[in-house]
C-alpha cells in the first residue's frame, strides 16, 4: 500500500512538471525546429545520467540485454510521442495539444482490453470522466487542423509508451532503466536530425529552455515516471496523466495571467475527480483485501 502511494506521488509530481512545458515548447518551435528540440532536450537529459552508465555493467548478462532492448523498444515510443507533439505544436494551440494528447487517458485501457487484460469499471468510468474535463477544459471550438492529427499520433504513441513502460518497470531497476531509454530516445532524434538537417540560429538559440527542458522535463520525469509506474498500473497512471493539462493551466494562470471561465473550472473539478475515482477505489479495495486476509 506505501509503495502505491509513493507512485501515486512520482506520478503526480510527473504531471506538476509536464504542466510546465507546453508554453515553453510553443515558444521553442518558434526558434528551433522540433527534431533540434528534441535532440537538445534528450542530450541535455543524458548528461545528466552519464554518471550512472557504468552502473549498467554491474547488471547480469541477461539484465544488460533486457536493459537494452528497452533502450531502443521504449526510446522509440518516446521519441516518437516528443516529436508528434513538437510537430502538432507548429500547428495548433497548447491548449488543444494538451487535450489531444490527454486522450491517452482512454487509449490505455481500450488497448490492453484488446489484448484481453481486464480494466475494472472504477478505471473505465474514471477515464471517461477525465476525458470530458479535459475537452471542457482544453478545447477551444476552432476547427480541426494539421496539427490537431499530429497530436492524435502522440496520444497513440503515448500510451503505446505507458504500457510497454509498465512491463519493464516491474522487472528492471528504476536507475538503469531510466538512463538506457533516454539514451535510446536521443539516438532516435541524432537520426532525426541527420535526416531533416535543419539550420540552427545561434544567435537565437534558446539555451535556458533547452536545459529546462532536458534537466526537469525529461530526465527528472523520466525517472521519476520510471519509479511511479514500477508502483501503479499503466491504466492508473494514464488517469494521473490527465491531470497535465490541469497543471498546464494554473501555470499559464500564475505565469501569463490566463484565466479559466465556467467552463473550464468545470472540466478541471471532473479531471480531478477523476482521479480520486480512481486513488479511492484502489485504497477501499486495498482495504477489502487487508480485511479479508
Amino acid at each position: 500500500m506505501r509503495g502505491h502511494l509513493w507512485g501515486l506521488l512520482y506520478l503526480n509530481l510527473v504531471t506538476v512538471l509536464w504542466g510546465t512545458t507546453f508554453v515553453v515548447v510553443k515558444g521553442t518551435v518558434e526558434v528551433l525546429s522540433p527534431s533540434l528540440i528534441i535532440l537538445g532536450r534528450f542530450l541535455v537529459a543524458s548528461l545528466c545520467f552519464l554518471p550512472f552508465t557504468l552502473t549498467l555493467r554491474k547488471e547480469d548478462e541477461q539484465s544488460q540485454r533486457v536493459l537494452w532492448l528497452a533502450a531502443f523498444e521504449l526510446g522509440f515510443w518516446l521519441w516518437a510521442g516528443y516529436a508528434t507533439q513538437a510537430v502538432g505544436l507548429q500547428y495548433t494551440s497548447a491548449s488543444r495539444s494538451a487535450f489531444i494528447t490527454a486522450l491517452n487517458v482512454i487509449l490505455v485501457p481500450i488497448i490492453l482490453g484488446l489484448f484481453g487484460r481486464r480494466i475494472g469499471l472504477a478505471v473505465w468510468a474514471a477515464a471517461a470522466l477525465a476525458v470530458v474535463g479535459v475537452g471542457l477544459l482544453s478545447y477551444d471550438g476552432s476547427p480541426p487542423n494539421l496539427g490537431d492529427l499530429w497530436t492524435l499520433g502522440c496520444a497513440f504513441t503515448y500510451a503505446a509508451y505507458i504500457i510497454r513502460l509498465e512491463s519493464y518497470a516491474k522487472r528492471l531497476p528504476a536507475l538503469g532503466l531510466t538512463t538506457v531509454q533516454v539514451y535510446g530516445t536521443a539516438l532516435f532524434a541524432l537520426a532525426w536530425v541527420l535526416w531533416e538537417q535543419p539550420r540552427v540560429e545561434w544567435d537565437r538559440f534558446p539555451w535556458f529552455a533547452i536545459f529546462y527542458l532536458g534537466v526537469f522535463a525529461t530526465a527528472l520525469t523520466t525517472l521519476l515516471q520510471t519509479l511511479g509506474q514500477g508502483r501503479v498500473s499503466a491504466p492508473e497512471a494514464a488517469i494521473i496523466y490527465v491531470l497535465e493539462p490541469v497543471w498546464a493551466s494554473v501555470f499559464a494562470f500564475l505565469l501569463l495571467g490566463e484565466r479559466l471561465g465556467a467552463q473550464g473550472l468545470v472540466g478541471a473539478a471532473l479531471v480531478v475527480s477523476a482521479t480520486l475515482i480512481d486513488s479511492l477505489q484502489y485504497y477501499w479495495r486495498s482495504r477489502t483485501s487487508a480485511r479479508d486476509r
